[in-house]
């Protein structure tokens, strides 16, 4: 018996769930640390999950242009924004740490809405009652934070991003840890994992058939051109999805950060601004980076550092 028929049976001893996990084809499988892993003499070393699940380094990204400063603690990020019901399901793991799950890490996201405007640019308008209502949320629609329990999960009920010109749909996402929870916020610690989270084509081809999505003219990137993804499924920020656009989505993925380094978001990656008006072939977005009150938004161009998961542009 060779020494493939002998991994091969120890993988399929472990059953369905766990064996696509050590084969790294499973939505709950760390994902690698570079495309470059791939190359031979490259190959970094996988830790051990529980389960046998593969973990290792996720690649980080570029934060993007419209990263708020200060938004606030909660679940539910919609803010009355319209689209198909999403729901974002993070499992993060301590990779340098035997790849446990990570408790108490604040992880944040945020995305466009429907017709590509972000919260907290002047083109990203809030709704009327989160406008009469005031505060932090009525310019922080789309945007928030959320710790993770004891089994490592942080969990968001939002909807399903829209696009704007040069980008597949994404969400933004930053693993914070040694902070705290602050005035609705949290703040303080250090930023371990910067990322994108993107989804199958198919998916968004759903979605945008639908109301309020078909309002947004022009045509978007398909996934294989975006300038950020590389490619790599789970392990470059592609989401499992299940349900339907009818009852809402689940979108899950597993991240291995490593909560001893830094990871600010300033690798190369996402240079790219939703226009600031529509384009001539009427394709609407947000205008350029301008801070609501209450907060600040990152208009930082990256800046020449690698990031793992880039890909020029096309």
């Amino acid at each position: 018996m060779t020494d493939r028929d002998i991994s091969r049976r120890r993988v399929l001893a472990l059953g369905g769930g766990a064996a696509s996990a050590v084969l790294g084809l499973g939505a709950g499988a760390c994902s690698s640390p570079t495309r470059g892993s791939r190359a031979p003499g490259s190959r970094q070393a996988p830790s051990p999950g529980s389960a046998g699940e593969l973990c290792v380094l996720t690649p980080g990204t570029t934060a993007g242009p419209y990263h708020l400063r200060g938004a606030p603690v909660r679940k539910d990020i919609t803010d009355g924004r319209p689209g198909v019901p999403l729901t974002v399901r993070l499992t993060v793991r301590d990779e340098p740490h035997a790849c446990a799950l990570l408790s108490g890490a604040a992880v944040e996201i945020w995305h466009c809405d429907a017709q590509g405007h972000y919260s907290g640019s002047p083109g990203g308008t809030p709704p009327a009652a989160s406008r009469e209502a005031g505060g932090t949320r009525a310019g922080a629609y789309l945007r928030g934070f959320q710790q993770t329990g004891a089994d490592g999960v942080a969990e968001f009920v939002t909807v399903f991003p829209g696009w704007y010109a040069s980008r597949a749909p994404h969400i933004d996402v930053r693993v914070h840890t040694g902070g705290r929870r602050t005035a609705g916020t949290y703040e303080g610690g250090r930023i371990n994992w910067t990322g994108q989270l993107f989804f199958d084509d198919r998916h968004a081809d759903e979605v945008y058939a639908r109301s309020p999505y078909t309002r947004h003219k022009g045509t978007r990137v398909r996934l294989a051109r975006d300038q950020v993804y590389r490619g790599g499924g789970a392990r470059d920020g592609l989401m499992a999805v299940t349900g339907n656009v009818d009852a809402g989505l689940l979108a899950t993925l597993t991240v291995g950060i490593d909560t001893t380094r830094e990871s600010d978001g300033t690798a190369t990656g996402d240079s790219s601004r939703p226009p600031a008006s529509p384009s001539p072939a009427g394709t609407p977005g947000a205008p350029s980076a301008t801070a609501p009150a209450g907060g600040a938004v990152s208009s930082t161009p990256p800046d020449s550092a690698a990031s793992a998961s880039h890909t020029p542009g096309p």
